[in-house]
């Protein structure tokens, strides 16, 4: 999956990935944006950004912490269509790029 995801993420320039965080990190032209835990893509949020996430149905990335709480991260799932195709993932990886450029 994550090959596949990387392939999604192309037409917004040079992309990489690093293992991380028991998954993936992904980096366009080296600004971190995106994770892949457990084969499913998360995409960076921020407070302009997140709204637009909410409304299409998705979901943070949520791991356990200390004494097993609940953590949100500031990376969401993406709709099922954007994983369909590099163009319909586009406007999903420009939001989180823009999240990511903000940080």
């Amino acid at each position: 999956m994550l090959k596949y995801y990387k392939e999604l993420l192309a037409p917004l320039g040079a992309i990489r990935s690093r293992a991380m965080f028991g998954g993936h990190g992904i980096y366009c032209d080296e600004v971190f944006m995106a994770i892949v835990i457990d084969d499913q893509l998360y995409l960076k949020v921020d407070g302009l950004s997140q709204a637009e996430f909410q409304r299409a149905g998705c979901t943070p990335f949520v791991y356990h912490g200390k004494q097993g709480k609940p953590v949100a991260m500031s990376y969401w799932s993406t709709p099922d269509e954007a994983l369909e195709s590099a163009r319909a993932m586009r406007p999903w990886a420009q939001l989180a790029l823009a999240a990511a450029l903000r940080k």
